[in-house]
This record gives C-alpha cells, sequence and structure tokens, in this order.
C-alpha cells in the first residue's frame, strides 16, 4: 500500500473550529431559524462534525437540535465491486425526518457519490420537506450534480490528491485538515 504525504495544511484545529462556527451560524441563517432543522452526520466523519455543529447551535440559539448518523455502506454505487467485504456502521436516526429540514454531514465533498448514497439511505427512512449539504471541505471534481449548501472551506486539488481530516473523536492527536499525495 503506497503511503500518503503532507502536500498542503488546509487548516489546524483552530482553522476547523472557526470553519464549523461559520458554518453554524449559515445552517441556521438558510433554515430561517431552528424550526424542523436535524443534523445527519455520514460516517464516518461526519457524525463528530454533526455533533459539533449542533453543539454550537445549543450555545448560540439555545435550543437542542436534532442529531442523527447514518451509515451509507450498502448504499455506495460501488459496494459489491469495489468493496469485497463491506462493513456496515450504525445508523441511528431517532427522530421523525417526514417534515424537517434535513442536513446531512461531511467532512469531505469529491465526487458526490457517497452523497448520493446518503440521500437514498435517508429516503428509506421518511420523506424530509428538504435535505441540504453541509461540508468541512469542497475539493471539487464532481461526478454528478450535487453541491454543498454550507462549506467550511474550498479548496482545488489535482485528482491525484487527497483530503484528510484528522479529528480528535477519531482518535487523532489534534483536529486537522491537509491534501495528500501518494508519497
Amino acid at each position: 500500500m503506497s503511503q500518503l504525504k503532507m502536500a498542503r495544511r488546509l487548516m489546524d484545529s483552530g482553522g476547523i473550529q472557526r470553519a464549523l462556527d461559520r458554518m453554524a451560524i449559515q445552517l441556521v441563517e438558510l433554515n430561517e431559524g431552528t424550526e424542523n432543522l436535524a443534523l445527519v452526520g455520514i460516517h464516518r466523519a461526519g457524525v463528530p462534525l454533526a455533533q459539533r455543529l449542533a453543539d454550537r447551535i445549543k450555545r448560540a440559539e439555545g435550543v437542542d437540535v436534532p442529531i442523527g448518523m447514518i451509515d451509507i455502506t450498502l448504499y455506495r454505487d460501488d459496494v459489491f465491486i469495489g468493496l469485497p467485504q463491506p462493513v456496515v456502521g450504525r445508523t441511528e436516526l431517532d427522530f421523525d425526518v417526514t417534515n424537517c429540514t434535513l442536513v446531512l454531514i461531511d467532512d469531505v465533498l469529491y465526487t458526490g457519490r457517497t452523497v448520493r448514497a446518503a440521500l437514498d439511505a435517508v429516503m428509506d427512512f421518511g420523506r424530509p420537506d428538504s435535505i441540504r449539504l453541509a461540508v468541512l471541505v469542497d475539493r471539487g471534481h464532481r461526478e454528478l450534480p450535487i453541491a454543498a449548501d454550507v462549506v467550511g472551506a474550498t479548496v482545488k486539488t489535482s485528482k491525484v490528491e487527497t483530503v484528510e481530516i484528522e479529528l480528535t473523536e477519531m482518535g487523532a492527536a489534534m483536529d486537522g485538515a491537509a491534501v495528500m499525495v501518494k508519497a
């Protein structure tokens, strides 16, 4: 397996915190408040990001917005051609998605295929009034007509680069985001 090396740092811990602060404000403004707003993190990194955004919304608005998590493994279009033994994570939507404004949260938006799979998964739980997308980093190179409503940072990358997000909730020593290339 090839090793990756950092090509450039996108955000340090403070940069991620500032991006999430802006994103939380934008989500509330986009929804015109918190009524019927719910956040759903896409496994893996979208889950702690959704929790962090919900915490910021609570501090700013004094409202607990519902939070869920969704695993899209079995909804991926490459599950049987590219993942010989897929590992399925938890899906928890402990609220009724019907008639809410549901915001899918993910770390990096790239081709759009993960978001497409998440849309399919959510629809199995009901019919939200609307579904929005918030991502920490949008790196371009879309293969599907999908765009984020709220973005922490937009970065130009080549197709041979990747964007890595490190979060303390996922075992990293500190938060960070970087563009990586094969060593």
